[in-house]
């Protein structure tokens, strides 16, 4: 039986990769703040044979948040990120405060908004795209990885309070995935450092990894697959590294 997958930030990178591999076994509505993107995602993957559903979706939108609540969903996937790569003494507070919003405060309104759903048909399963940096950090990115390690705060506590049902919370932390995302952060990491691109590539971003190769996004695409199948249904409130061999150190 289908089930109905709900992606945030689904207009490109993770989030699209996503979407079209589960798109063959489900109902999936790729969601964006981006009218205009999440429209032009939608029609490119049904050139490519993707069949999708698009919404206009802003995380930090409290009408989004309350249509959303009026849906039923069986799988959410809280994908939306955003980056900004700075010194924390010259971090805009506006920006801070922005990154939290999108992807700690985010996420924890959307299941909210779910959950309901999901309790009175006893079926859920709630993935946080987090991140290498939910379990390590890196400097300058003071905002980011203060979200992503929230994220592993908030499945847990969420997993305890719907432990009677049959819903799961789970993040899947990857190291760096060759993204568009990740490639303007290349460019503002040299930037910041003073290096080139190439140099931003080896000696920070693959630096810790061991396996020195960047993360591929079927490779996450599988990963959730297995957590909102079957054979997962007692796994929740843990973070599934995908990192090279990052955290080994």
């Amino acid at each position: 039986m289908k089930k109905k997958v709900f992606i945030t930030g689904a207009s490109s990178g993770i989030g699209e990769g996503i979407a079209k591999h589960l798109a063959k076994d489900h109902k999936v509505i790729i969601s964006d703040f981006s009218e205009s993107r999440v429209k032009q995602t939608q029609e490119k993957m049904s050139k490519q044979g993707f069949q999708v559903e698009a919404q206009v979706f802003d995380v930090t939108n409290e009408a989004h948040l309350q249509a959303l609540s009026e849906q039923s969903i069986d799988i959410l996937i809280n994908n939306a990120g955003i980056q900004y790569v700075s010194k924390i003494e010259d971090f805009p507070a506006e920006k801070w405060q922005q990154l939290i919003d999108v992807m700690l405060v985010g996420p924890a309104m959307t299941t909210r908004a779910v959950l309901r759903s999901m309790k009175q048909n006893n079926f859920g399963r709630i993935i946080n795209i987090g991140s290498v940096h939910s379990l390590v950090a890196s400097a300058y990115k003071s905002a980011y990885v203060s979200a992503k390690h929230g994220l592993i705060g908030l499945a847990k506590t969420v997993a305890l309070e719907v432990a009677a049902s049959d819903i799961t919370i789970n993040t899947v932390c990857p190291g760096y995935v060759d993204t568009d995302m990740v490639r303007n952060q290349i460019k503002q990491q040299a930037e910041v450092h003073q290096i080139s691109e190439a140099e931003v590539i080896d000696k920070i971003m693959l630096k810790n990894m061991p396996k020195k190769q960047f993360i591929e996004i079927l490779e996450l695409a599988g990963t959730v697959e297995f957590l909102i199948g079957p054979y997962a249904k007692n796994i929740t409130a843990q973070a599934f590294v995908l990192d090279g061999g990052w955290t080994a150190h």
